[in-house]
């Protein structure tokens, strides 16, 4: 384990401790991993990007940020013995770590080792070369290099999977967004095909198509991607395949499989096996050699058996043992080890007596048949106890532990030990390989091994009983994962359970295939939700949801079963589909079986779901009724938590329904009370961190009162905390609800652009389909504030389709917005057929908050529209006022006024024009540099010492052409 020393400090990143004399330092954990990326290379500058990257991977962060956190860890540094900073800023580009640094655990030497960078691939490391391939991987590689789909094909056995990778890791510095192996092995329902790909890129996809999700991802990005052993899902690879080269220009493809894609631009490569050499009277060990069949098999067996050489006395005999064996690698690995049990000249007696294997095959690729034999015979040598492990370890489709050998392969009243053993004999046989990891080490059988082991558990007649254990064994495995969640660490519980969802998936298909026990398919279902949810595997949640919601099953459900399962569908609806009906059906219908169960913490789940649900489709009236059906349930059971958060939701909702002031009390109540978890954050009970989302919701409300500094210092706030939290759906909200409208709101377009274009990344790389369609109202708006006419039909397209799946929420202010943009622009006709929409729906749902500004902008249309109309803008405006005086709502009631003021300024009436601003901007006491704020200071200094004008100030400002921005 590494450690540094600089100074009187130590510091362990793997242990995330810091101590200064046997002291521990407290220093927050990003500030601490600021310190390890910077230590690792002293005297180096640091770019901030790349810190940003590796403190925060997977997430958008302001630069601000970083700041604070070199600004923490410095303070609790102190001054270095020779009184300067530990860590130099490098202005505007970095910072650099500038004192002595001694690394221990590996040597006692001063650190010299560069830092190669955050991690660009998943590419497994072998622990064996690659033997006789060298020429073909240089050329393969150029042939990569240019050829955007390479399929390599050839039989099991040949060595394609290695093959690839020897190929892959030479290229790893060529692909900005890094080379990513997918093993499709273990994928046997060709649905999981996007899904596996995305998983192994590390995204995570809130998106009902997940094939188009990754494609959409791709379009920019330059990376490559291994798909590895396609032959039994070939079609749907080859369609994921179309599909990502049609969308990113940049990508490259690399497979294995054993029948090529047969798609357009497909270039194959056949892999042969390795040269033999020829039956010849006199051949000596250097000639023998010369031949990479021999290679293999003498580098193997010298790993299997130190003493092994090959001499020209031996080497005929090792020439033929390749030749029977087709030069197949695996073959040839499986063939070398047994060299410590038998010679050279015994070992290919055993194998000619293999001849009659050979012989029974009639049909297919005779290296098949090669390999067949070669699997046989290693069988036949085994011991029954190890031939029986070996055929019941095939039931795992992933690496297992030892734990998980003994609990499925072990039979009742045996002892442990002989399964430990009979691993430990398999491994040394080449049957088993082994991975190292974190918390120990794994085991798994290579695919054609499994294979074949596979077929023989079949012919043993015990294959539904071991599928059954296998299931049974997953089962508690998750129902333990679902305990430890609450008390691990994140990365220890996905370094410990992150990889057991190929066998959940495997024991599904098992259990359901033929109904052959939906008991367990039901149980393992909802035992696994856990592993969905926080690997964000969403789309696939959602349809194992709905087949163990089949009608067909209910007997084999539980009412607890049906409150999970109901209470998952709602979740993963909401975030793939939308808030459609099925959604309140299924979070309803969770809530009635939780009733029934009187489980108080469902209860309140399906409450708050429906809460978000009712204020997504815009009614918040409901969702004002759901909250306090959450605070009396909360308060009569006690759950003080839950009783203090619900003041989110009521001053979410009090927010939208106008009623600011109300709002503003709930809200900073429950930031003041809200007391952090001690482990775990509040997301996955509340759907959102409670402080954060209450800051956000916080930070509008103080906007709309006249507060703009404070909104965006708040907003600011809520933006970092998202960061921190490392959770895809609250740097949406921070980001989409409150820092970037904020932004827009005040007329900071450069923030905003900043903001856009990290919100857009975000969402792109989660596949967030209702967060992106957000993400592009407020990138139309930027648009439209800039006097770019294209943000109209953006506009227009994501409020069609978030009006179309019964999103609301903010609707009937962006339809606000589309509809100045047409005025603005000359379509004043259209202009007024959409904001009678936006009023409309602003009037339907109580979603009132924004009603003073669509009374602005209808009384603007209606100016433009018609000299004859005047009278009636007049008293729009004048509506606007006043309903925004009742709001509290200082922000619209400025913009209302100002509009008004101008309009007046144009009709000769300037001193009536400030009398009505002038009272009006005096009550704001910050936010003066602030667009609307610069343009009512403009307007008043144009009417000539607050609003005492004159006629002359009146044709001034129309010669000046002066206008609201907004206008």
């Amino acid at each position: 384990m590494l450690s540094y020393s600089f100074g009187p400090y130590v510091l362990v990143p793997e242990r995330q401790s810091l101590m200064r004399d046997q002291t521990a330092v407290r220093v927050g954990s990003r500030a601490l991993e600021i310190l390890a990326v910077l230590i690792e290379r002293p005297g180096e500058l640091v770019g901030k990007a790349e810190l940003v990257s590796r403190v925060w991977p997977d997430t958008f962060v302001e630069e601000s940020n970083l700041k604070v956190n070199v600004a923490a860890l410095r303070r609790a540094l102190g001054d270095a013995p020779d009184g300067t900073q530990y860590i130099a800023t490098m202005s505007g580009r970095g910072y650099r770590f500038v004192f002595p640094v001694r690394i221990s655990g590996q040597s006692d030497m001063p650190v010299t080792a560069k830092f190669q960078g955050t991690r660009t691939h998943n590419l497994p490391v072998s622990t064996t070369r690659l033997v006789g391939r060298g020429d073909a991987v240089n050329a393969i590689r150029c042939a990569v290099e240019v050829s955007r789909l390479l399929t390599i094909v050839g039989p099991g056995g040949v060595g394609k999977t290695r093959f690839a990778l020897a190929i892959a890791a030479q290229l790893t510095a060529a692909f900005d967004h890094g080379i990513w192996f997918v093993d499709l092995a273990t994928v046997y329902d060709a649905t999981l095909v996007p899904t596996s790909i995305a998983t192994a890129m590390g995204l995570r996809v809130h998106s009902a198509n997940i094939k188009a999700a990754v494609a959409a991802f791709a379009a920019d990005r330059e990376f490559m991607l291994v798909l590895d052993n396609c032959e039994h899902v070939i079609e749907a690879v080859a369609s994921c395949a179309e599909t990502l080269l049609a969308a990113a220009a940049k990508v490259r493809i690399l497979a294995t499989s054993r029948e090529p894609m047969r798609v357009l631009g497909e270039q194959v490569y056949r892999l042969p096996p390795l040269e033999t050499p020829p039956e010849v009277s006199e051949l000596s060990a250097a000639q023998a050699l010369a031949f990479p069949a021999v290679e293999l098999f003498v580098d193997r067996a010298v790993g299997s058996r130190g003493e092994f050489k090959l001499s020209d006395g031996n080497a005929p005999v090792v020439a033929e043992i390749c030749r029977r064996l087709d030069g197949l690698p695996l073959a040839i690995e499986l063939a070398a080890p047994r060299l410590d049990a038998f010679n050279t000249r015994e070992l290919l007696d055993l194998l000619a007596e293999q001849s009659h294997v050979l012989s029974d095959r009639r049909c297919g690729d005779p290296r098949h048949h090669t390999l067949a034999a070669m699997l046989d015979w290693s069988y036949g040598l085994l011991a029954e106890p190890e031939r029986v492990l070996l055929r019941r370890l095939s039931v795992f489709a992933d690496a297992f532990s030892l734990e998980s050998a003994c609990a499925v392969a072990v039979d009742k009243g045996r002892a442990r030990s002989e399964c430990i053993h009979g691993v430990a004999n398999l491994v040394a046989k080449s049957l088993v390989s082994t991975e190292r990891r974190e918390l120990g080490t794994h085991y798994r059988l290579l695919d054609t091994t499994r294979k074949y082991a596979l077929q023989k558990l079949a012919e043993s007649g015990e294959a539904d009983s071991l599928r059954r254990r296998h299931a049974e064994h997953l089962l508690e495995l998750a129902k333990r994962a679902e305990v430890e969640w609450k008390i691990r660490p994140t990365a220890h519980w996905l370094a410990e359970y992150g990889r057991k969802m190929d066998d959940i998936r495997s024991a599904l298909g098992w259990a359901f295939s033929g109904n052959r026990n939906v008991a367990i398919g039901v149980a393992l279902t909802v035992a696994a939700l856990p592993f969905w949810e926080h690997l964000s595997l969403v789309e696939e949640c959602r349809a194992r949801v709905e087949d163990a919601l089949n009608s067909s099953y209910a007997d084999f459900r539980s009412v607890r079963d049906d409150l999970k399962l109901h209470l998952a569908l709602g979740t993963t609806l909401l975030h793939t589909r939308g808030p459609l009906p099925e959604v309140n059906a299924a979070w309803t219908t969770a809530l009635g079986s939780a009733e029934v169960l009187n489980d108080t913490e469902y209860m309140l789940r399906c409450l708050w779901g429906l809460c978000d649900y009712f204020t997504w489709t815009g009614d918040h009236q409901a969702a004002l009724g759901m909250a306090d059906q959450i605070r009396k349930l909360a308060t009569d059971r006690g759950d003080l938590d839950a009783r203090n958060n619900v003041d989110r939701q009521t001053g979410t909702a009090l927010r939208y329904l106008g009623e600011f002031a109300e709002a503003r009390r709930h809200l900073e109540r429950m930031i003041a009370r809200y007391v952090p978890p001690a482990t775990r954050s509040d997301i996955a009970r509340f759907q959102l961190d409670p402080r954060s989302a209450a800051r956000g919701t916080l930070a509008n409300v103080t906007w709309l009162q006249g507060h703009p500094d404070k909104a965006v210092a708040m907003a600011q706030r809520q933006l970092e905390e998202a960061g921190a939290a490392q959770h895809a759906l609250a740097l949406c909200n921070a980001i989409v609800h409150t820092t970037c409208p904020i932004a827009l709101l005040t007329g900071d377009l450069a923030a905003a652009e900043r903001l856009l274009v990290g919100i857009e990344a975000h969402v792109e790389e989660h596949a967030m389909t209702i967060w992106g369609a957000m993400s592009r109202c407020l990138r139309a708006e930027w648009l439209l504030q800039s006097g770019d006419p294209s943000g109209l039909a953006m506009l227009r397209g994501a409020l069609d389709e978030l009006l179309a799946i019964g999103f609301r929420m903010r609707c009937p202010f962006y339809i606000g917005v589309y509809a100045a943009g047409l005025g603005d622009h000359g379509d004043v006709d259209a202009g007024q057929t959409a904001i009678g929409e936006a009023v409309a729906l602003s009037a339907s749902t109580g979603e009132i908050w924004c009603m003073p500004e669509l009374l602005r902008t209808k009384a603007d249309l209606l100016r433009k529209e018609s000299v004859n109309r005047i009278a009636e803008a007049e008293a729009l405006y004048m509506q606007a006022l006043d309903l925004a005086r009742r709001q509290g709502a200082l922000s619209w009631e400025l913009r209302a006024a100002t509009a008004l003021a101008e309009h007046w300024l144009r009709s000769d009436q300037g001193a009536k024009a400030g009398s009505l601003l002038a009272p009006i901007y005096r009550r704001f006491d910050e936010g003066f540099a602030t667009r609307d704020l610069v343009s009512a200071r403009t307007l008043l200094d144009t009417l000539g010492d607050a609003g005492k004008g004159s006629k002359s100030a009146a044709r001034k400002a129309r010669r000046d052409g002066h206008t609201h921005p907004n206008s």
